[in-house]
């Protein structure tokens, strides 16, 4: 059955944008021209996705949202255009009434004169781009999905294992940093030791970055803090990557099962965006390092469409299928031992059940009398 699992310590956070932030922005590829509004460019913009209602102009003010940025095209400006000079005044007296952050006006044209004035009287900022809707809607989106983006800090250590991103998690000092260190050492990048700051995405992709006071920076019990971009090069660091896969490291114990066929499903939710969760017990002798590795290699193989251990247990299933009929139920792993059928389990007869792989059993021949 599918695990959830959650950091309770971690605090969701919705970054600020003002509408003056958003104009100078130097990663916005379009120009915005101001041309009214100036005393609300300090006014909030709470929302990634652009507004275009043109509805609103007919005086249907329903789902207008005034914290996203309401954008009028060449429909809309056309629609105004038909309107007589007091209808059109008020339309855009009662759209402007809505408290606004902001209007931008696609097409590089003037704008009409009455949307000027009753951006001046109400304080809206109102602009002017140098593109036609649909580059100024993708242009947009690009800053806001950046600026805007959900973001949360989570515990734990996040490295970049050929391509995949695996944030590794565990109570403090079970060594998640030791093995970030090791797959440094195996030429692998680390991106966040102790705080990763997490940022969501459309369409529910989860993306990982340092700190900034803590960049290239890993804490080794024993040895203090270790710049890792000066000891290894600008190689060894990666700034930011996308969260694949969580590894917890738990500590080893007889008491408690792991999974050992590898088709359980557990997931660790990150701004409710659920990443698959593996479960590693740390014990003396264990290859922390290789065994991410592996998690990594198999996490590229499922990309691909394989899943080898659904495969392998079609594989037991075909085989316990005998052929001309169903067989008889066969006894349960704690049945006499006169009573099993032949296993393919290396798990010695007075072993306990965590010194060897599962109990799997063949199929059971035919009764002879059918």
């Amino acid at each position: 059955m599918p695990v959830d699992s959650r950091d309770a310590g971690a605090k969701e956070t919705v970054p600020s944008l003002t509408v003056r932030q958003l104009a100078d922005d130097p990663q916005l590829s379009i120009r915005l021209r101001r041309v009214a509004g100036e005393e609300g460019l300090d006014r909030p913009l709470r929302h990634p996705r652009v507004q275009k209602n043109g509805l609103a102009l007919a005086g249907h003010f329903h789902g207008v949202v005034p914290t996203r940025v309401q954008l009028l095209g060449e429909t809309e400006l056309a629609y105004l255009d038909s309107l007589t000079p007091d209808a059109r005044s008020v339309a855009v007296r009662g759209f402007l009434s809505l408290g606004l952050s902001c209007v931008v006006v696609t097409g590089g044209g003037e704008p009409p004169r009455a949307l000027v004035s009753a951006s001046e009287a109400t304080s809206t900022p109102l602009f002017v781009a140098d593109a036609r809707s649909s580059r100024a809607i993708n242009a947009l989106h690009a800053v806001l999905d950046d600026r805007l983006a959900p973001q949360t800090q989570v515990h734990g250590v996040l490295v970049d294992v050929f391509g995949v991103g695996i944030l590794l998690l565990g109570k403090s000092g079970i060594g998640k940093s030791e093995c970030a260190l090791e797959l440094v050492m195996r030429g692998h990048r680390i991106v966040a030791d102790d705080v990763v700051r997490c940022e969501w995405r459309p369409p529910g992709i989860l993306f990982g970055q340092p700190a900034e006071l803590l960049r290239h920076h890993i804490e080794i019990r024993g040895l203090g803090v270790l710049d890792i971009r000066e000891l290894f090069g600008v190689t060894a660091v990666r700034e930011k990557t996308r969260v694949d896969l969580a590894i917890r490291l738990c500590e080893w114990t007889e008491r408690e099962e792991f999974d050992r066929l590898g088709i359980e499903e557990r997931h660790y939710t990150i701004l409710d965006t659920q990443v698959r969760e593996l479960r590693v017990p740390v014990r003396p002798g264990r290859n922390m390092a290789s065994l991410i590795e592996m998690a990594a290699r198999n996490e590229m193989l499922r990309r691909a469409g394989r899943h080898t251990a659904l495969e392998f247990l079609q594989k037991i299933e075909g085989h316990m299928q005998p052929e001309g009929g169903d067989s008889e139920p066969l006894p349960s792993a704690d049945a006499p031992e006169e009573n099993r059928p032949a296993t393919w389990s290396t798990l010695a007869s007075n072993a306990s059940g965590t010194e060897s792989s599962a109990w799997i059993p063949a199929v059971r021949p035919p009764r002879e009398d059918r």
